[in-house]
């Protein structure tokens, strides 16, 4: 599917960026195109792969032109570029808006211009009953891609959509920083140990939005079936990988924008969604814009959702302590510590 053809990965000096290079540069696809607004990272990556097939084009999401000249020849988009940290747009939500909403609506527009044949745009399940900045503004992206997907049959474009949780040791994670703390000699900060989190490889991620690419129809959102743990089972597995199981840890309290627990799917979602074994998929809301049929007709699934329960992390897979181990050990960036090596989040 992917031979000879280009690849354009906005924000792709990030992790999940990384990931996809890691999987794509010496496969049969003819260019992957990086485009992001910071000339340091890029040009750590070009240094980095100093590879043939790739491209590098500076510019940031909330500026059309810059988008109209990278997305010219481009067959595929993985739109990945966001703000993503809770505090930061919890004090700077019109940020967060111009980047992950605005910033989706000129990516969209763009592709849909220049002919690109599928765009997956990538989400987080912080977009599910959101309570923060990041979490409202990711929530209102999901629905500025099934808006922008209602109107392309026809045009040979599909916008589709992935949602996920925590990518384990990606930047700005909470692994690499309890590593630091640990390898620093201070306790390991947790707001909240009986706080759930699902728990994802960035491989994990990476092959959610090649499954989304492979099989998605216009408006879909696909989440992968992930286990959890909580935040005391990671900081317990992650101590005895570090070998220091009795390290102090330092509870402090939930912060500002931070839930129990996440969800992946919502409960309305849930009532709809079709099950694909290791992934659900999610249609996308039928309705055209008759308006009438928001005053006069109800849907039975939607009676169902009421009485359903979303898909979260209580309620899916819990890890252990030995199990959330083994999937630490998955991790690049774990495997380096395991050999006494120095280790940084995973790129």
């Amino acid at each position: 599917m992917f031979k000879d053809k280009t690849l354009l990965i906005t924000g792709g000096t990030g992790s999940f960026g990384n990931a996809v290079l890691k999987r794509f540069l010496d496969s049969d696809i003819g260019e992957i195109r990086i485009f992001s607004r910071d000339e340091k990272k890029q040009d750590d990556q070009r240094k980095r792969y100093a590879h043939p097939k790739l491209r590098f084009y500076i510019g940031d999401v909330r500026e059309r032109n810059g988008l109209d000249q990278a997305m010219r020849g481009v067959d595929f988009v993985f739109h990945a570029a966001a703000l993503k940290q809770v505090p930061s747009c919890e004090f700077h939500p019109m940020q967060a808006v111009l980047t992950n909403v605005m910033g989706t609506e000129n990516v969209l527009g763009a592709a849909v211009a220049a002919g690109v044949q599928r765009v997956i745009c990538l989400s987080t399940d912080k977009a599910v009953y959101p309570i923060n900045a990041m979490g409202i503004s990711k929530a209102m992206m999901e629905k500025v891609m099934v808006a922008a997907s209602r109107n392309l049959e026809g045009t040979g474009t599909v916008i589709c959509g992935t949602r996920y949780g925590n990518v384990m040791a990606s930047r700005g994670s909470v692994i690499p920083l309890f590593v630091d703390q640990v390898r620093g000699g201070a306790p390991i900060t947790v707001t909240d140990p009986a706080m759930t989190r699902f728990m994802m490889t960035l491989a994990d991620a990476v092959d959610l939005v090649l499954y989304a690419f492979e099989h998605g129809h216009n408006g879909d959102i696909f989440v992968q079936k992930a286990p959890a743990a909580t935040v005391e089972v990671l900081t317990r597995a992650l101590l005895e990988l570090l070998g220091q199981p009795d390290h102090p840890v330092h509870v402090m309290g939930s912060r500002h924008g931070e839930k129990l627990y996440e969800a992946l799917l919502s409960r309305e979602e849930m009532a709809c969604a079709q099950d694909l074994g290791r992934y659900y998929r999610v249609p996308p809301d039928g309705r055209d814009l008759n308006y009438a049929k928001f005053v006069d007709q109800g849907e039975e699934r939607l009676t169902q959702a009421l009485h359903a329960d979303e898909y979260h992390s209580h309620n899916t897979e819990r890890l252990d302590v030995a199990g959330m181990k083994a999937l630490l050990l998955k991790l690049d960036f774990m495997q380096r510590i395991a050999r006494g090596e120095a280790a940084v989040a995973e790129e």
